[in-house]
C-alpha cells in the first residue's frame, strides 16, 4: 500500500514517535504549523472515521487521551485541540484516518476553531432530517 501513514507505521518512513501501542501510533506532524502538533493514527489502514472499526477507534481515542493527559500533567500545556476531517469534502488531505493533537497554552494565539459563515437552514428542519 502506498499510504504515507501506513509507511510510517511500518517504519519505512522515519517519524518522531510520541506514543505507540498495539493499535495506535502518535507521531509529530512535520508540517510545522504549530509547536507540538501531533497526529494519532490507527496502525491498521482505514480511510476515515466512517470505515474505522470500533476497536481501532476506541484505541485511538484512548491514545489521544493518554497523550493529552501527559501534555497537561507533565509538559506545561493547559489543554489540547483534537481536530479531524473525514472525507475530501471535509478537508481530509491524507486518506488514512487520523486525529490532529494540538497542545495549547492560555493566550498562545492559536486559532484552531474554524470560522463558520452561519447556518442557512432553520435548526428544526435540519434536526428533523438528521435525528436517529
Amino acid at each position: 500500500m502506498d499510504c504515507i501513514f501506513c509507511k510510517i507505521v511500518r517504519g519505512e518512513v522515519p517519524s518522531r514517535k510520541v506514543y505507540e501501542d498495539a493499535h495506535t501510533l502518535v507521531f509529530m506532524d512535520v508540517a510545522g504549523d504549530v509547536d507540538g502538533h501531533m497526529l494519532a493514527v490507527p496502525k491498521r489502514h482505514c480511510e476515515n472515521l466512517l470505515d474505522c472499526d470500533a476497536e481501532d477507534l476506541c484505541a485511538l481515542m484512548r491514545a489521544a487521551k493518554h497523550v493529552a493527559s501527559h501534555l497537561t500533567e507533565h509538559c506545561g500545556y493547559d489543554g489540547v485541540n483534537l481536530l479531524h476531517a473525514s472525507g475530501e469534502s471535509a478537508g481530509q488531505s491524507v486518506p488514512h484516518f487520523h486525529v490532529h493533537i494540538i497542545p495549547r497554552r492560555t493566550g498562545d494565539g492559536v486559532d484552531a476553531w474554524p470560522k463558520f459563515a452561519g447556518a442557512e437552514t432553520e435548526i428544526d428542519a435540519i434536526w428533523n432530517k438528521i435525528k436517529l
